[in-house]
């Protein structure tokens, strides 16, 4: 059995110290050929590591090509070539050394990060790679024929089917597998729209809001309008006041205010798109899933009568920021246009992940999964409260709209400036977005409560807490406190 004294892992991760290791053993001849490695789970018992920390280092040496897996039997060590074979083992250790020390030159020139609240990141542990493997074995193990196939630029058919069952069930949106267009990435879908509708036209973002939309509808030659948002979401006033006929809205929970778009604000602007046929909303439902409290809310699409609402939503949120597959749900006057315009083009998803996802979908994985993680994110963002609020930091701080969505917003209120604050809070290893980065024009901003003047702007910050680690809550605490002192 492997042991390793991973105090001399210096600024390695404990993967890449274990991969070289590891590595070392097979080349002085330690480990023989075809000989078989500890199971994952043993080892990492052994280590006192995490087993997906033994299953990365196992999975990058098999991709390098020094052990190799037989299904249901294990791992075992590859007989490497005699070239390879005859280096000395101090001449793999001499490298080993040049490494580490390269790898410590580089880490002095990072930025040292503590934790990211920044990042659009999740509890990757808690992704059901297990069962998403044995679809992926299935899928590529049936005589599907299309699976070689080019697909339509729609996506195929199981997916899209897979997709309006789920929105039913849990958007209770009712569509057909017609109205859906699935893609890799936002940004294709978003081109799409605006390619589908005419960038002559003026298209509404949200400010502040993610400012990456603006960016792709500008790229495709539209005008955009900026439109305040206030307590209740987008400014319904200050959309009426501009020629916009296209406007992009975040309702269910706003980037980057967390604001929930209430019931007649909803409404008002349902109403303004009804006003004229030219003009649509696109919805962006992103984080919707991870709703806390309260009763999930329907989105605009579902009480739209007159067929003018885009709805966009992703994987990326509930399964991997790497999973790059999204969808959206075309009035169907739309669907027959964007057909006629793009039968030239193939689906830009490739077909084994679409079956794959179809297949979690449809089986039931999927919902089980947003369940599961719904309660891991409630459980994380309580503790992060928890450790906030009965710290000294509750007297220097405010949250705003926690109750929704993988992120909310704090205020500060500190002697520093805003600039100040986010030099000290980057020195000390905190990785976060100010609120004042997502405006446009930083203008007139009132979305907190009267009693909450001191809180300005420049010293408010977007938590995302999706990717914390449970054990790091208490230092980033102690930090943050550290950093507004």
């Amino acid at each position: 059995m492997f042991t390793y004294d991973f105090s001399k892992k210096g600024t390695m991760t404990f993967c890449d110290f274990l991969i070289e290791n590891i590595k070392s053993k097979i080349i002085d001849g330690t480990l023989s050929p075809n000989e078989k490695l500890p199971s994952k789970r043993t080892l990492a018992s052994h280590l006192g590591v995490s087993v997906i920390t033994v299953q990365n280092a196992y999975s990058e040496l098999i991709s390098q090509g020094y052990i190799f897996s037989i299904e249901k039997k294990g791992f075992f060590v590859t007989e490497l070539p005699k070239e390879i074979k005859s280096l000395s083992s101090n001449s793999y250790k001499q490298n080993f050394k040049k490494e580490k020390s390269i790898k410590k030159i580089n880490s002095k020139n990072k930025e040292k990060i503590f934790i990211d609240l920044k990042s659009n990141s999740i509890g990757w542990e808690k992704f059901p790679f297990s069962i998403w493997s044995k679809i992926m074995r299935k899928v590529l193990n049936s005589p599907h024929e299309n699976l070689l196939k080019s697909q339509p630029l729609q996506g195929t058919l199981e997916l899209r089917e897979a997709i309006c069952k789920h929105l039913k069930s849990f958007k209770n949106i009712e569509a057909v597998p017609e109205q859906i267009v699935v893609g890799a990435g936002t940004e294709m879908l978003y081109s799409f729209v605006v390619q589908l509708l005419g960038n002559e036209k003026i298209y509404a973002v949200e400010n502040p809001g993610y400012k990456k939309i603006a960016q792709i509808f500008e790229m495709n030659g539209a005008n955009i309008k900026h439109i305040p948002i206030d307590k209740n979401g987008l400014n319904i006033e200050a959309l009426k006041k501009t020629n916009a006929s296209v406007v992009h809205v975040t309702p269910s929970h706003h980037f980057p205010t967390g604001i929930v778009m209430p019931v007649k604000r909803r409404m008002e602007l349902l109403f303004w798109a009804q006003e004229k046929s030219e003009r649509y909303i696109i919805e962006d439902d992103y984080d919707s899933e991870f709703r806390f409290t309260g009763k999930p809310i329907l989105p605009l699409l579902c009480a739209s009568k007159n067929e003018n609402v885009i709805y966009i939503n992703s994987f990326s949120k509930t399964l991997s920021p790497s999973f790059r597959i999204c969808y959206m749900v075309l009035p169907k006057k739309l669907s027959e246009k964007f057909n006629s315009k793009f039968n030239f083009c193939s689906c830009t998803v490739n077909s084994f992940e679409q079956y794959a996802l179809a297949d979690f979908i449809k089986e039931e994985h999927y919902s089980k999964h947003i369940i599961r993680m719904k309660n891991y994110y409630r459980n994380l963002r309580n503790e992060l409260i928890f450790k906030i609020e009965n710290s000294e930091l509750k007297n220097f701080v405010k949250i705003h709209e926690e109750n929704s969505g993988l992120h909310f917003l704090l205020s500060i209120n500190s002697k520093f400036s805003g600039k100040t604050l986010e030099t000290r809070l980057k020195k000390n290893g905190i990785k976060i977005s100010a609120l004042k980065d997502f405006f446009y024009e930083l203008e007139e901003f009132s979305i907190f409560p009267e009693e909450n003047k001191n809180f300005r702007i420049d010293k408010t910050f977007v938590v995302n807490y999706s990717g914390i680690e449970k054990q790091k809550i208490p230092k980033t605490v102690e930090l943050i406190l550290e950093s507004i002192k």
